[in-house]
């Protein structure tokens, strides 16, 4: 065997080394809270658990439905906030901008993708918190002031994903569609959009992944009242904001009913990518009909 083989060899068993690593983590984190959530779940009730309105350890009282509308409506917030705002900048960017100023507001949306999720959190405090309050009173800790954080911090996963999604497309297709008399925006929107529109979803996919799984930033802005939110000015308090508040002291069946709030969680996550996935697939599957 030559050096050459005997060093591809090698590369080839570190790789699947390193994939079996990352696999190995992946169960082993995901049987742990399995292993750690599932009996406080047989104890409680599963229904109980998902559908109960009060979260009381103290009187034994397990719900977390409040927490599982919260993590939901300040989602779909985010997203409402977030996605048209991203997808207009990649659009902006990829499309109409100049290469001066496209770089500048690239390097403008890394630098926002590197701020700590704490930092945004204080930012939303002293500024989103006090705004909504002096508007609409309530203290301004809020479902809405939650959903303005998070919309804020998926921002770049979906400016630079989307974009790179619309700059993949290739230029012949928006050449076809301005030779056939289409104005410039009619071919981002007929043709661009629609041939990127694969990416464009993944990106909102790992958008969604960000904002359910936020916990500090929420902690700040939210109000972490365990309670169902009927306005977009009530307080919240989320699966993952749950979680890391009461983790610290919890003990016994308290402490178990947190690890079964991850077992939701994780469950919850995942339902929302595949199913975000095979709209995407077949979305992707239509263009290219």
């Amino acid at each position: 065997m030559t050096k050459s083989n005997w060093q591809e060899k090698l590369n080839e068993k570190l790789f699947l080394i390193s994939a079996l690593i990352s696999i190995i983590l992946v169960f082993s984190i995901t049987l742990f809270i399995f292993i750690k959530g599932v009996p406080a779940i047989k104890e409680i009730g599963l229904k109980s658990f998902i559908l109960g309105t009060k979260w009381k350890p103290g009187n034994g009282q397990y719900g977390i439905l409040p927490m599982i509308l919260g993590s939901i409506y300040v989602t779909i917030g985010a997203c409402i906030i977030g996605v048209p705002i991203g997808v207009f900048t990649a659009i902006y960017l990829s499309e109409m901008a100049n290469k001066k100023v496209a770089d500048f507001l690239r390097k403008v949306v890394e630098l926002l993708a590197g701020i700590p999720s704490v930092v945004f959190g204080f930012f939303g405090l002293v500024t989103i918190v006090p705004i909504i309050d002096k508007i609409f009173g309530g203290g301004g800790n809020s479902l809405l002031a939650s959903s303005i954080i998070l919309g804020i911090m998926i921002l770049p996963t979906i400016i630079s994903i989307s974009e790179a999604s619309m700059r993949s497309v290739p230029k012949e297709y928006k050449e076809g569609a301005l030779a056939l008399g289409s104005t410039h925006l009619d071919s981002i929107f007929k043709v661009i959009l629609p041939s990127a529109s694969s990416g464009i979803f993944a990106s909102i996919v790992l958008a969604l992944g960000r904002a359910i799984g936020e916990t500090m930033a929420i902690i700040l802005v939210s109000g972490n009242t365990p309670l169902i939110p009927h306005s977009a000015f009530d307080r919240v308090r989320t699966l993952t904001s749950n979680i890391a508040i009461e983790m610290g002291y919890a003990y016994g069946l308290h402490q178990e009913s947190l690890f079964a709030t991850g077992v939701i969680l994780f469950v919850f996550i995942m339902l929302i990518n595949g199913v975000f996935i095979a709209f995407s697939r077949k979305v992707g599957e239509a263009n290219d009909r």
